[in-house]
């Protein structure tokens, strides 16, 4: 008999979705590349983080002292319409 093999999820168990905007930042800095980061739009984000959102939201003012700034948990996947190109496939996958 054959076993199925599963890839494991990307997303860990401690892991929370957030939300992340920032407008018209200070420094020039990416806000994170890597598979838990994606970019909607300009300053639009997903982000996959162990982290609070206390954490991240000061990492971010820190790192990029935007003018506005919002992180926000999301409870479940978010929907989502014309954002970029491969974002709805990157969420599915996670």
């Amino acid at each position: 008999m054959k076993q199925e093999t599963t890839m494991p999820p990307v997303r860990s168990e401690n892991e929370t979705l957030y939300l992340l905007w920032y407008d018209e930042p200070r420094k020039e800095t990416a806000v994170a590349n890597g598979p838990q980061t994606r970019k909607l739009a300009d300053g639009l984000y997903l982000v996959f983080s162990a982290r609070s959102r206390s954490e991240l939201y000061h990492d971010v003012k820190r790192r990029l002292d935007p003018q506005s700034l919002l992180v926000a948990p999301l409870a479940g996947d978010p929907k989502f319409k014309g954002m970029a190109g491969g974002a709805l496939n990157w969420l599915r996958a996670n």
